[in-house]
């Protein structure tokens, strides 16, 4: 089932969350323990998150440079088969990324997707890696997201990068993009985001997942902006728990993110990881059930390799 039918079909808030593919010599059993916990609370859908595969240079004895991919997790095709039929009551929406494919290689991922009956897609442009300061798209790739979203679309109309393909087959695929209530970081401001953002929309994008925040009052107002702005599909609140002390520094380092001064004030008098956790914890239900109250249509939690403390959550708010 497509999500945005899901969103649209609901008189009451959906539960969805992310998952991070494991890394080199995890396996798929990993995973199914960290879903197993949330299913009594019925999750509507499980995202899988993509990066784009790092490029290095060895230097050579002879003083030459050798060019080197590394790919740290399993690719998006094989995890979103594998959870699909361990799970049949989740729709699984795997993150298709520009960063690292070219149109064709994008195409070949839609043909499987489809082949699977994958229908949910969440696309988005992808960080650059550790390696590039500034994002560059593989030559023949894309740039913008738009451009993916177009690229989707228009498979979804039997049209493929081969014009001279005789008797094709439409896709079905429902996409979905990110949404910054903080403004995306590389924005040169607000309004400009949200003219790329209405972009996305006008171009098929469907309904709108937003980046983490820790101030509802953020999301509330990134909202009613993108309403002023003409764009009308649903937005679903990103939430994530604060995890470790450390959080105060990395999340807005990573992320570009504020983290409120009452929240901040919290996790400084916290001694211990643990106490954070459990600080994460009673925030985050805090955050959910302002929203749900608000009448979201979807609450979407990043687990980030952990669903215990999203456990702790659910119990609370579904």
């Amino acid at each position: 089932m497509k999500i945005i039918d899901q969103l649209k079909n609901t008189d009451k808030t959906l539960f969805s969350f992310e998952l991070l593919p494991p890394m080199k010599g995890g396996d798929i059993e990993t995973v199914y323990q960290l879903i197993d916990p949330l299913i009594p609370f019925e999750p509507v859908n499980v995202n899988i998150t993509y990066h784009q595969q790092e490029v290095i240079y060895k230097k050579l004895v002879n003083g030459l440079l050798q060019k080197k991919t590394i790919r740290k997790r399993p690719g998006t095709v094989a995890i979103s088969a594998a959870i699909k039929y361990r799970y049949p009551q989740l729709e699984v929406i795997p993150h298709l990324i520009c960063g690292g494919f070219t149109r064709s290689e994008t195409e070949y991922a839609l043909i499987d997707l489809h082949f699977l009956g994958i229908k949910n897609l969440l696309v988005l442009r992808g960080d650059p890696p550790k390696t590039q300061r500034f994002f560059r798209p593989e030559p023949e790739g894309h740039e913008y997201v738009v451009d993916l979203v177009r690229q989707i679309i228009n498979l979804n109309h039997g049209k493929y990068l081969d014009e001279d393909l005789h008797n094709s087959t439409a896709t079905d695929f429902s996409v979905g993009v990110a949404g910054y209530p903080e403004k995306h970081f590389e924005a040169a401001n607000m309004d400009v985001d949200l003219q790329y953002l209405k972009e996305k929309i006008d171009a098929g994008a469907e309904y709108i997942v937003t980046q983490m925040f820790f101030d509802n009052n953020k999301y509330f107002d990134f909202v009613d902006r993108c309403r002023a702005a003409g764009i009308q599909v649903p937005i679903i609140p990103g939430l994530k728990p604060i995890t470790r002390l450390d959080d105060l520094k990395a999340l807005p380092l990573v992320f570009h993110i504020d983290i409120p001064e009452a929240l901040a004030a919290e996790v400084r008098a916290c001694n211990t990881d643990r106490q954070a956790w459990e600080l994460g914890v009673e925030w985050t239900i805090s955050q959910s059930l302002e929203l749900k109250k608000y009448g979201v249509p979807a609450l979407h939690y990043f687990t980030i390799g952990m669903t215990e403390n999203i456990r702790q959550i659910a119990k609370k708010v579904f």
